[in-house]
């Protein structure tokens, strides 16, 4: 989808995002404290998943959030009731991972990574070895996220860094610029962790909160760092100045990663031609002998209950542990012959890959959420519905409940950011962007059921706001 330059809005002071919360530091919303959970490499055994449960149950208000990061997020909590959490989870082996402000949680890969066919190299193992090496960097700053993906041209989600499999076989190393991607090295699995490891030691330097926003001394700085990284590792000089060689070689030189290709689809939309990170809702065979059932949760968001229902459902058909989906879902891994009862998960999960509420992201909003001023959870279930001719062709829209946009801070389609209990609707745009109207939740669906014959641009044209508030709330 191809956005114009954003002018950027910063939410107000009540509302700025606030640290990463864990389970020794949860954060203050609306409902109560809010402790995150990060399961290594995104994977649950069941007891860890029972173990979830009960403490949402127990210790919080038995609601749980699913993050775009693959993480769990625990609500309700109370000053009383974080102590025994943390002490629950960390029995269960879901303590906190560090203590000094860094990424609880370094790496983002597939809930499929491991057992997909099309990787090239082993990334749940390369994944652990990132994660170690970034235990030993200080002042990582603490939102720092690496995508780890073994598949040649697969999908990858927005993050600082990306480790993937180059179509020679060999590991590439970018990370994201400003537009796009900056490459910096390619070498073999085994020397990937060291060169890594001097990448991070480089960032941390910068003092920057983002990779993207690294100037181009400090990428070449840390295209050094990792060369010299890697010098460390090559006996041959001869294969030094073949590698070198290689790289610089505009002939021979391996692409770095590349947002996925996208066609327009039927109605104008975008849909993508490459294997996507997450697998969709539903069920259907990997391999000869195993099959992936894929459940999201609406808007990122399930009850305990639920999860205990899952984990029951993983055990009667032979999974033995539950991956978390960065398409806020689960994903089970069965034996080929395991049959699932669709119609009875549907009660707590989406399970059908064309299911709209897929293509609408939601934060919490009011009342759990302290800066939001909108209904957002059962709003965005109507904008789904209306959304769904939209959805269907690639698109996708948000319904956030402030600026900070949590759900999904980058664009999308259609973006509804909440103020005063009306929503500010921004075509094409992110929550921070200026919006063109101040609208209520009932013309919001009121112009989407106009975009399915005009299109939401037109739908959503700020000469026709006075139509349906009296004011456009237009910027002057």
């Amino acid at each position: 989808m191809s956005v114009a330059a954003h002018r950027r809005v910063l939410p107000e002071a009540p509302t700025r995002r606030g640290w990463c919360p864990g389970l020794s530091r949860p954060m203050p919303t609306g409902d109560g404290l809010l402790a995150r959970v990060h399961p290594p490499l995104g994977i649950l055994t069941l007891p860890q998943a029972r173990a979830v449960a009960e403490g949402a149950r127990r210790f919080g208000n038995g609601h749980l959030d699913l993050t775009a990061r693959a993480n769990l997020q625990i609500r309700g909590v109370s000053e009383a009731t974080r102590g025994p959490l943390a002490r629950l989870l960390e029995a269960a082996g879901l303590g906190d991972t560090r203590a000094d402000g860094g990424p609880q949680r370094l790496t983002l890969t597939s809930p499929l990574a491991g057992h997909d066919p099309a990787e090239t190299f082993d990334v749940p193992t390369l994944a652990r070895a990132i994660e170690a090496a970034g235990l030993a960097v200080a002042g990582l700053p603490a939102k720092t996220l690496m995508v780890v993906e073994g598949r040649p041209g697969a999908e990858m989600p927005d993050a600082d860094a990306y480790v993937f499999s180059r179509a020679s076989g060999e590991v590439g190393i970018a990370i994201a610029a400003e537009q796009g991607f900056h490459d910096l090295a390619t070498c073999t699995e085994n020397e990937a962790p060291a060169a890594i490891a001097a990448l991070l030691k480089a960032f941390a330097r910068s003092g920057l909160r983002r990779m993207r926003d690294l100037s181009p001394d400090a990428c070449d700085a840390m295209e050094d760092a990792g060369r010299l990284a890697l010098q460390a590792q090559v006996p041959s000089p001869v294969r030094e100045r073949d590698r070198v060689r290689d790289a610089t070689s505009p002939e021979s030189a391996p692409p770095s990663p590349q947002p996925p290709p996208a066609r327009e689809g039927e109605r104008g939309g975008v849909t993508s031609d490459v294997a996507p990170f997450s697998p969709p809702a539903g069920i259907a065979p990997l391999t000869a002998s195993q099959s992936v059932l894929t459940v999201d949760a609406p808007f990122g968001r399930c009850t305990a209950d639920a999860l205990d229902r899952l984990v029951d459902l993983a055990a009667r058909l032979g999974a033995k542990e539950i991956r978390l989906s960065p398409a806020r879902g689960f994903v089970l891994l069965l034996p080929a012959a395991a049959q699932a009862d669709l119609v009875a998960l549907a009660r707590d999960f989406i399970v059908a890959p064309d299911d709209p509420r897929r293509s609408v992201a939601a934060c919490t909003g009011a009342p759990a959420c302290a800066s939001g001023s909108t209904p957002t959870l059962a709003d965005a279930a109507s904008v789904a519905e209306a959304f769904r001719p939209f959805a269907v062709d690639g698109r996708a829209a948000h319904v956030s409940g402030c600026a900070k946009g949590c759900a999904r801070p980058g664009p999308a389609d259609l973006t509804l950011v909440g103020r005063d209990g009306l929503y500010g609707a921004i075509v094409g745009g992110a929550p921070g962007d200026e919006p063109a109207m101040h609208l209520p939740i009932e013309a919001v669906l009121e112009r989407l059921g106009r975009a399915k014959t005009i299109g939401l641009a037109a739908a959503f044209a700020p000469d026709r706001a006075r139509t349906d508030i009296g004011r456009t709330r237009r910027p002057a």
